[in-house]
């Protein structure tokens, strides 16, 4: 049986009468410009976060630039980040007139190693990083108390790039606090993707910013907009990195079943786990499946709750087309 690496068909079945009601609902409103839909998701994404302010955006890529934007990060700064991540990641770096810098990843996981942050961080360039980037890759979150720890030490601003994580926790300690928390919810910033592969996906193009700093969330909100408000009022030079209505009513509906996507992705992991644990033996052809770090305390109470969401299966093996080639003779 061969699984497709994308099929949106399933999910939007599910949904697919409730969702064309609602687009109708919005058309028919004539608000096609930011209005209740966008206000509405904002505040039910920003329960689900656990953060206190949600503001939709454009894409996850202009959810990145503009969280770097109200940071002022621009030319002559440096960007502390991954390496190993979508392309955005870095191409808002450059896009402000800012320089990238790389830690190199763990391994294991795949996200930004801590000591290998704090390398880059002891270096002679320290004095010009304004910023760090980490990435939650695959939908499992990178070591944000460890992270958190560093970057406080020297005084610099965490964003995070959830694109493909949210819903994915973590066991967090850090300062005073300690306890689970969600991707995009432990930096200054988390900056989230709509786009249609993402576990909580748009018909289109979508992202969101969250931030407990009312101040920050703010300024976000002015520079989503041209910098403007009121409406041709002008205090700094933004964009249009507006969130579409009809996508933010899409993701209200979707939103609702986030969570029993994330268990279905959780319990298709475990049976790849298993699979390929049994049958790639068999074949003599080792493989590494993904990382479930603190899988033992994925559970709270009796809820199972998440914490690597899957927005993506990985696994490593030396005998790339070894093995390719002996999945598709067993079909």
């Amino acid at each position: 049986m061969k699984v497709p690496l994308l099929d949106l068909g399933p999910t939007l079945e599910e949904q697919k009468q409730e969702i064309i009601d609602k687009v109708v609902e919005v058309v028919e409103s004539t608000r096609y410009i930011q209005g209740p839909e966008v206000e509405a998701f904002e505040e039910e994404a920003s329960d689900y976060c656990g953060v206190d302010g949600a503001i939709g955006v454009s894409s996850g890529t202009d959810a990145l630039l503009v969280a770097l934007m109200a940071l002022e990060i621009g030319h002559g700064d440096l960007v502390l980040t991954t390496p190993y991540s979508f392309f955005a990641t870095m191409g808002v770096i450059l896009r402000l007139g800012a320089t990238p810098v790389f830690a190199d990843i763990d391994p294991v996981t795949y996200n930004m190693d801590p000591q290998k942050m704090e390398e880059v961080l002891a270096g002679e360039k320290t004095g010009k990083i304004k910023a760090i980037i980490p990435v939650h890759l695959y939908g499992q979150c990178a070591d944000m108390s460890s992270i958190m720890e560093i970057a406080g030490y020297h005084g610099l601003p965490v964003i995070e790039d959830a694109a493909q994580a949210i819903g994915a926790e973590t066991i967090y300690s850090h300062r005073n606090e300690k306890g689970w928390r969600k991707a995009g919810s432990m930096g200054l910033a988390g900056c989230f993707s709509f786009f249609p592969s993402k576990n909580l996906g748009a018909i289109g193009d979508g992202g969101m910013v969250v931030s407990g700093d009312e101040e920050f969330s703010h300024k976000v909100r002015l520079l989503r907009n041209h910098g403007g408000a009121p409406k041709y009022y002008h205090s700094m030079v933004g964009g249009n990195f507006r969130l579409d209505p009809i996508q933010a009513a899409v993701l209200r509906i979707k939103l609702k079943r986030l969570e029993q996507w994330h268990r279905q992705r959780r319990q298709n992991a475990s049976l790849y786990n298993k699979l390929f644990e049994e049958k790639t033996t068999l074949a003599s052809i080792p493989v590494s499946t993904p990382a479930a770090v603190n899988e033992e305390l994925s559970r709270k109470g009796e809820e199972e709750r998440n914490y690597h969401i899957y927005n993506q299966y990985i696994i490593r093996v030396e005998k790339r087309d070894e093995l390719r080639n002996w999945l598709q003779r067993k079909n």
